[in-house]
């Protein structure tokens, strides 16, 4: 048995994974607000309440750049007091088991690659779409990190007067429209014109994300998971045309677009980290 932990801006999620299966898990509110100290002894007990003799090892998905090998994480997003924290370090000399630790959009593609949409493609790229843009790239099957696990941080690229991810993300909705995905989506499905509308120039924004995935890395597929996935039809046909003014049209044609269908993708992605 190992533990997979998704520790996210809103919760830490744990599971406990056993042949690929997710046996049992539960769920904490992110320590975001408190001091160092006390957030990581929030996260040894959040850990140590699905912990016990059976677990071999224990994987990690953070959102920060980080040293794998050593195991520290830095500037972690959502987090404000993890500037630079020896993580696995401290959780090995807690638990005595061996800590594997990389970037919590990593572990979504890992896990998607492993045991969801992505496993019938050799190269892939994974995208989550929430409060953020993150992403993972698949090349022949492994998980390719970079030097600092910041591979494929397409968000962060300059677009527009901002970033990709200022515009495929949720903050696309708050600043630009003053709402949530959640309550455009709402609308949209009742024929709100206006819910529509933005759904439509989302929709377009996320087609000009993939022209970029496109150009640097010609995948087999893209899957896309996060929350404001879950209303992929309401912006599906806007992206689909942006795609299609790709200067390579054969570059489109094996081209396969998913959408995550596990919740619980990203803590086995973590598990994986065990291997």
């Amino acid at each position: 048995m190992v533990l997979g932990i998704d520790l996210g801006g809103t919760n830490i999620r744990v599971g406990q994974i056993e042949n690929s299966t997710i046996i049992r898990k539960a769920s904490y509110p992110s320590p975001a607000q408190m001091v160092l100290e006390q957030s990581i002894e929030y996260l040894k007990n959040s850990i140590s309440q699905l912990f016990n003799v059976s677990v071999k090892g224990i994987g990690i998905g953070v959102p920060s750049v980080l040293d794998i090998e050593k195991g520290i994480v830095y500037n972690v997003a959502n987090i404000p007091a993890w500037k630079e924290v020896r993580l696995k370090e401290i959780l090995e000399s807690e638990f005595n088991v061996p800590v594997f630790i990389n970037n919590d959009s990593n572990c979504f593609t890992l896990g998607e690659t492993r045991f969801g949409q992505g496993k019938p493609y050799r190269n892939m790229v994974g995208i989550t779409l929430g409060t953020g843009v993150g992403s993972g790239i698949i090349i022949n099957n492994q998980l390719y990190n970079g030097v600092n696990t910041g591979a494929g941080e397409i968000g962060c690229i300059p677009y527009l007067d901002a970033t990709y991810e200022h515009y495929c993300s949720s903050e696309f909705f708050s600043v630009h429209y003053q709402t949530t995905g959640k309550e455009a989506a709402e609308k949209a499905k009742k024929n709100d014109l206006k819910a529509v509308e933005i759904w439509n120039e989302f929709g377009r924004h996320i087609g000009e994300l993939i022209h970029v995935v496109l150009f640097t890395y010609d995948p087999e597929a893209i899957i896309f998971g996060g929350g404001i996935a879950e209303a992929f039809p309401l912006f599906s046909k806007t992206m689909w045309e942006t795609i299609r003014s790709f200067p390579y049209p054969k570059s489109l044609e094996k081209l396969q677009i998913r959408i995550s269908d596990n919740p619980d993708i990203a803590l086995l992605g973590a598990s994986a980290l065990v291997d």
